[in-house]
């Protein structure tokens, strides 16, 4: 009988102050600045003219002119980012399509953040999972938990949503890499950057400092501010995913909806999804249902970091055009 009262007693959660962390300068990062990707300086005209004129091809050819097309009438070109775009050594590529005036607006789940700010403040960013998980070592860095917990504290302080806090706590803090941060330049360039957490899914939640109520309730003011977003986007824009499975697709569907329900308007919208695979919710929730008649969704299936330069080299030729 006391066996069986042990097995069945009830479980209590866990104390985070029991954890054992490391500083962030001692770990080995996949990701770095010395290897991150750069805009092109020249362009390659010849080069999309050669592709084929079929499937694929024609399809982004097509695309890359629907968001020049949009951008000429002033209607944004919102991206959706997995942090997977940081990863692989994105930022500056997408900072310059900003910096260009043809990204409008950005995006992230939580994993984008932490990628962020690690890369602004700490030079790199992207553990060995494989290896911490052995020990209890991933995603242990205190230095990571520590920012983004000032990055939440910030934006219940001042009441900002988690996206532009990060920006102005990145700009504010003079973090030493905030040129290649993309929070910290589209704060200076006015852009609106939205952060949408899933409380669990990132390193983040392991800490003593995570604070899961301001967390929601920053990331809410976000999930407002997209909805606010969309009513514009739907209006003639283009919105594109790039590389998240379920988060944003899901939270992109949500703020659609409110915004068709409060802002009565005639729909235009053309989508895209950039993906290493094919994935049911980003197909379903951003290419498909919010284009169903209409506009149109595109669907590109290759690794980022050829995908995603080869796209702003094909929007920097359509407005060189």
């Amino acid at each position: 009988m006391a066996d069986r009262s042990r097995r069945t007693a009830a479980v209590v959660p866990i104390d985070l102050n029991r954890v054992k962390r490391y500083s962030h300068a001692g770990r080995s990062n996949k990701t770095r600045l010395s290897l991150l990707g750069r805009p092109v300086k020249k362009s390659g005209v010849d080069f999309f003219e050669s592709l084929p004129r079929f499937l694929k091809a024609d399809d982004l050819r097509e695309f890359i002119a629907q968001v020049v097309k949009a951008r000429r009438k002033g209607r944004p070109f919102h991206l959706l980012l997995g942090a997977h775009s940081i990863k692989v050594g994105l930022s500056a590529i997408l900072i310059d399509l900003m910096r260009r005036d043809i990204v409008t607006g950005l995006s992230f789940n939580s994993a984008g953040l932490i990628h962020d700010l690690e890369l602004a403040f700490l030079g790199g960013t992207s553990e060995d999972v494989a290896a911490g998980l052995k020990d209890g070592s991933f995603g242990m860095a205190r230095e990571t938990a520590q920012l983004f917990s000032a990055v939440c504290r910030m934006a219940q302080e001042r009441g900002l949503g988690l996206g532009a806090a990060a920006g102005v706590f990145i700009n504010d803090e003079k973090a030493p890499n905030r040129q290649l941060s993309l929070f910290g330049r589209a704060a200076t360039m006015k852009r609106p950057v939205t952060v949408h957490v899933g409380i669990g899914t990132d390193i983040v939640a392991q800490h003593p400092e995570f604070d899961a109520a301001a967390t929601a309730a920053a990331s809410h003011v976000d999930f407002r501010l997209l909805c606010s977003l969309c009513a514009e986007i739907d209006r003639g824009g283009v919105l594109a995913n790039i590389g998240s499975a379920v988060i944003l697709p899901e939270v992109f569907l949500k703020a659609l909806t409110v915004a068709r329900n409060v802002h009565k308007y005639k729909s235009r919208l053309t989508t895209a999804n950039f993906d290493m695979v094919m994935q049911y919710r980003p197909l379903q929730n951003v290419v498909t249902r919010p284009t169903v008649a209409v506009g149109k969704g595109f669907n590109f299936v290759g690794h980022h970091e050829i995908m995603i330069p080869l796209l702003a080299w094909g929007l920097r030729l359509g407005f060189e055009r």
